[in-house]
């Protein structure tokens, strides 16, 4: 009789980035999904962990100043070590966001099931992240905040239903070339509920879409699913960490929280 072999979910963060804006308000440099006041367990990362316990495996892909985040993920988030899995992003100066994410999933193991995805800097409370992570379908989550194209990812859909996204790295402006139905902006997270199909779509990105932002690979694994596979979830408390103000609303917002 053949054993059946067990499947695993996986949550992937990327971290890799500079964070100039945040780091422009500190006397050091910092990583800042590591930065944290009082405790560790206020850091973004150590929230972003604590929502995931459900999940098998984590997928930390860093770069800039990777060094502190190896010896945060050993001495301060050792209840979860054994679920991480380290990543060095080599390109994090010259490559666009895109590269650590692809770099996540080339080390997936061959069984996953499927691939739960978040940026690095953001917080969400446990509630909206387990409509994520319970949902039978692929998801592309948005938030109620206002477009503004100096910070937002926008999600919009076509004529034909389908979703594409837009995001300005140079945030100055957003430009829809074409007519659409709805517009949104995004959470920036994601479940591609088929590690399968994850994969064969990212080996048909070009080298110049390798080097682009973690929206190419995001844009091609959903432009073509059916709808009915894909959930559109709102997301009703989302903080996206920029500078260290907005830390500062987390922060608050923990503390305001936690005994609840």
């Amino acid at each position: 009789m053949l054993r059946k072999i067990s499947t695993m979910t996986t949550l992937i963060i990327t971290v890799a980035g500079s964070a100039t804006r945040f780091n422009k308000d500190l006397d050091r440099e910092v990583l800042k999904c590591i930065y944290y006041e009082e405790s560790p367990k206020y850091a973004l990362l150590y929230q972003l962990l604590d929502k995931a316990r459900d999940l098998d495996e984590y997928i930390i892909v860093g770069g800039y100043l990777f060094n502190q985040l190896e010896t945060f993920c050993n001495q301060e988030l050792q209840e979860f070590r054994h679920k991480i899995k380290l990543i060095y992003n080599e390109h994090f100066l010259d490559y666009g966001s895109g590269y650590s994410l692809l770099k996540a999933i080339d080390s997936l193991p061959p069984n996953t099931k499927n691939v739960t995805f978040v940026e690095g800097d953001l917080f969400y409370t446990e509630e909206d992240f387990t409509k994520i992570i319970e949902s039978k379908k692929n998801v592309v989550s948005i938030n109620k905040e206002p477009i503004y194209a100096n910070k937002a990812v926008v999600l919009y859909l076509d004529t034909q239903q389908h979703i594409h996204y837009l995001y300005d790295t140079a945030h100055k402006a957003l430009n829809i070339k074409e007519p659409f139905c709805a517009v949104f902006n995004s959470a920036q997270m994601w479940k591609f509920n088929d590690a399968n199909y994850l994969q064969r779509v990212r080996k048909r990105l070009t080298n110049e879409q390798e080097e682009g932002t973690n929206l190419e690979l995001i844009d091609a694994y959903f432009r073509d699913l059916e709808n009915g596979s894909i959930d559109i979830i709102p997301i009703e408390t989302w903080y996206n960490c920029n500078t260290v103000k907005d830390y500062h609303h987390v922060y608050k917002f923990i503390k305001a929280h936690e005994n609840n």
